[in-house]
């Protein structure tokens, strides 16, 4: 058996003949890379060999532990709390659907704590949307806390919650390829959040992914995974579902028809740079927005509703989140979020 205090180097030689790394041995190697005692070079080729094999339940669940443990902690109460961050990497240049729908819900009594980073394959992440809605992306754990008890919203900037996590950048930035720490970001909220929509790029790993986040704890989740290629639920095409639910995961297909919404082409939703994907925002959120952008916005905040509690089915879900855009209470969320992250970090 592979030693839990093992080398960057053994787990190297032990991934590459095909052998598994247990929880611990994950967790250890893990560790090892967010306390800068590995180089760019180890990064690489570990986390390239982990792709090549294919992660398993146990290795991902052992890197997000150690991940965990070395984040900045968000202290708020985390029953009954939602996160809508993917993983990105689909390739599809959509705008933030995940952001959008994080408002929604937050509209309709779903405590959101929304964990994002900027944009690390396409043109805008969360982070990079959210500033250019005018919303301030650089608060403190004490602040986001104070901004989640006051309106029921907060967004952590994963570049201040994950300090450690620098000490792979540079190797992820030179190979270029979508691995682990992919599947990290999403894995890993600072505060805790025990509900999650959560869009995958890898539609074979939704099931693996939805066990791994009851390992780590979460109550409530749907790990989705287009047909067409989008790390959300689609309205071009079905959507793989793996949904967790008293520790049971369960996967099946939707189609935008059986919740309620119309088929529309791909090339309706692709979205632009921060600037781009925030107009797209405040169009639907103001009802200017009809079409494409509005519907998918309506799937997968309807997702959110049900995950959170706050709606009995899909179909449901999208009727709660269309009825909030068109009284106006979407809008005013993101208002709320705008003005009180202004606040708090001023007061603070």
């Amino acid at each position: 058996m592979i030693s839990e205090a093992m080398t960057i180097q053994g787990a190297l030689t032990a991934i590459m003949s095909g052998k598994d790394l247990t929880r611990g041995e994950a967790r250890a190697i893990m560790g090892i890379i967010m306390n800068g005692e590995a180089s760019d070079a180890q990064i690489a080729a570990i986390v390239t060999a982990l792709r090549m094999k294919g992660e398993t339940k146990d290795e991902i669940t052992g890197f997000a532990e150690s991940m965990r443990a070395h984040s900045n902690r968000v202290q708020a109460k985390q029953e009954g709390l939602l996160d809508t961050c993917g993983t990105g990497g689909s390739g599809i240049h959509k705008f933030n659907i995940s952001t959008a729908s994080a408002m929604i819900a937050s509209a309709a009594g779903v405590r959101v704590a929304k964990h994002g980073n900027r944009a690390m394959s396409g043109k805008a992440g969360s982070a990079d949307v959210l500033e250019a809605l005018g919303v301030n992306i650089t608060l403190s754990a004490e602040q986001a806390a104070s901004c989640l008890e006051s309106i029921g919203i907060c967004f952590m900037f994963a570049q201040l919650y994950h300090p450690s996590l620098k000490h792979a950048t540079g190797a992820r930035r030179e190979i270029g390829i979508r691995t682990i720490f992919n599947m990290l970001g999403p894995l890993t909220n600072p505060a805790g959040a025990d509900r999650q929509l959560l869009g995958l790029y890898d539609r074979s790993r939704t099931s693996t992914v939805a066990e791994v986040l009851g390992e780590l704890g979460l109550k409530r989740a749907m790990v989705v995974s287009s047909h067409d290629g989008l790390d959300e639920i689609s309205i071009s095409a079905p959507t793989q579902i793996s949904e967790l639910q008293d520790g049971i995961v369960r996967t099946y297909d939707i189609t935008p028809e059986s919740i309620g919404l119309s088929t529309r082409p791909l090339s309706e939703v692709i979205g632009g740079d921060a600037a781009v994907n925030a107009q797209i925002i405040r169009r639907i959120f103001s009802g200017e927005e009809k079409g494409a952008y509005r519907e998918i916005v309506l799937a997968n905040a309807g997702a959110c509703i049900y995950v959170g509690g706050m709606a009995a089915s899909l179909r449901e879900g999208a009727e709660v989140a269309a009825a909030l855009i068109d009284s106006g209470q979407a809008a005013e969320k993101l208002n709320q979020l705008i003005e009180t992250t202004g606040e708090v970090a001023h007061v603070s």
